[in-house]
């Protein structure tokens, strides 16, 4: 099974030349670990690159940047690009807080991850959001159209069925997932907060089926304006097709690439080639 919403995959543990705190990674180029005042809460980030191109990694559930872009952080242009990798708030490295999930989550990670940006000076941002991080980007391009420029989404969805809340169901108890999915988590939150948060997190999207149509954000796709394209993996255990046909008919003037082999973590088992399509698509 491949973890629910999101991904853990242990790419830094091997590339820390220093620990996080310290500032620095050791990869192909060098990567920079801070942190950020903003709204109250300090939000920790990961940047590399010095292109004139900022764009923004968005996690997914659980996730934070070192755990789920390893790939994207390692090997985007870093001359075209200059790549932030953030953990929301109660995520990663951005704790305290801990984690919760009132029912405008998604509302208010989409402000942080847009205020962590202009705290930054960038002036625009592109948006590559994955699962949990591409409905927060999808918020976030509605919510601030002149500030995006583009955005790539992928294991997304815009409203919660009964069929997901089955889905959400599976993944409710850690001690049930892979080793090699539990594993990297535990070592980065202990099991107690990694458990705990999970069962949270599932309670906290399900709120959504009990409001008119199982809305997240399906109201916001029309004011869409940035180009955006969708990706989906065809066997994405996680989220069913429809959510991507769905985003790709709402979301004016969209693209829809679908990957035949990819599952829910296509930009981390196929990365080369999601990677080259990002590139080609932010140029």
């Amino acid at each position: 099974m491949t973890r629910g919403r999101g991904g853990c995959w242990g790419w830094l543990a091997c590339r820390l030349s220093r620990p996080l705190g310290s500032g620095l990674l050791s990869c192909s180029s060098s990567v920079t670990s801070a942190k950020a005042a903003v709204n109250g809460v300090h939000l920790h980030y990961l940047r590399t690159g010095g292109g004139e191109h900022a764009v923004l990694l968005l996690p997914g559930m659980l996730g934070s940047g070192e755990t789920d872009f390893g790939p994207q952080i390692e090997n985007l242009n870093k001359k075209l690009f200059t790549v932030v990798a953030w953990d929301p708030r109660g995520y990663g490295h951005s704790r305290p807080p801990d984690r919760d999930f009132p029912v405008d989550f998604f509302e208010r990670d989409a402000k942080d991850a847009i205020d962590l940006m202009k705290t930054l000076k960038f002036k625009k941002v592109s948006l590559l959001g994955w699962s949990d991080g591409g409905i927060t980007a999808l918020i976030a391009a509605a919510r601030y159209p002149s500030y995006v420029s583009k955005m790539v989404i992928w294991g997304a969805n815009a409203y919660v069925t009964e069929q997901d809340t089955e889905i959400y169901q599976g993944i409710r108890d850690v001690s049930k997932w892979s080793e090699k999915t539990r594993k990297p988590l535990e070592a980065l939150y202990g099991f107690d907060y990694f458990s705990r948060t999970c069962e949270k997190w599932v309670d906290g999207i399900e709120q959504f089926k009990h409001l008119p149509d199982g809305s997240i954000c399906r109201d916001l796709l029309p004011l869409v304006q940035c180009p955006t394209l969708i990706v989906h993996g065809e066997k994405d255990p996680l989220v069913p097709r429809f959510h991507a046909d769905f985003l790709h008919r709402h979301v004016r003037g969209s693209r829809l690439h679908l990957m035949p082999e990819g599952k829910h973590n296509l930009h981390l088992r196929f990365a080369d080639e999601f990677n080259n399509l990002a590139e080609g698509f932010l140029q």
